[in-house]
């Protein structure tokens, strides 16, 4: 089997139909959101189990996002009317309320295919990608079904990337924003294990 990855390569573009912030139904384009990040975040179903409280918990962190220049864009199979009837379930119902970021539609699975993530021609795995202001994709995550992601480790991986871009060092494990990071050389990391890594 072939593994591949989209890490350090171009995002595949896209244009689809999507239920945005204020449930109004409007056409993305992912190369139109340039100069930004933006964290594509890949789920299965809308009105299932597992995808509400990851869509709840990224939408409760959607000020954070927005304050680093990230853009949070849903994706699943389902059309902009089932997205936009799960925004109108009240979340005691199963629904997800008035969510704040667009959920876009891929009724084709053409968009999941091209991320390498559709399942047996069905829906899409749980895929998080990271992409940079440039287009490029910085980071992803692929879990299978019944594995929820994590917001806290997203938004450490936007910090790390942003950080990185912005003084040319390199972020060790478990860094977050505010911490000491790694020059790229022999001497740093010597310098870096030294210090913190006993």
């Amino acid at each position: 089997m072939s593994l591949t990855t989209l890490v350090t390569q171009q995002a595949p573009d896209f244009t689809a139909e999507a239920v945005m912030a204020d449930n109004s139904f409007a056409s993305i384009t992912l190369s139109s959101l340039k100069g930004k990040f933006v964290l594509l975040l890949f789920y299965p179903l809308d009105f299932t189990f597992v995808c509400p409280s990851e869509i709840l918990a990224f939408n409760r962190q959607i000020a954070a996002f927005k304050a680093k220049n990230c853009e949070v864009i849903g994706i699943s199979v389902d059309s902009k009317f089932t997205h936009l009837a799960w925004k109108n379930t009240p979340i005691e119902n199963g629904g997800i309320g008035n969510i704040q970021f667009p959920l876009v539609q891929d009724l084709d699975r053409e968009i999941a295919k091209s991320y390498g993530i559709l399942l047996n021609n069905s829906v899409a795995l749980r895929g998080l990608f990271l992409i940079d202001p440039t287009g490029t994709v910085r980071h992803c995550i692929i879990n299978d079904l019944p594995l929820g992601r994590s917001v806290t480790e997203a938004i450490r991986m936007l910090d790390a990337i942003q950080f990185s871009d912005t003084h040319g060092e390199v972020c060790p494990a478990n860094w977050q924003e505010g911490e000491e990071a790694m020059k790229p050389t022999t001497e740093g990391v010597a310098d870096y294990l030294t210090r913190f890594a006993r």
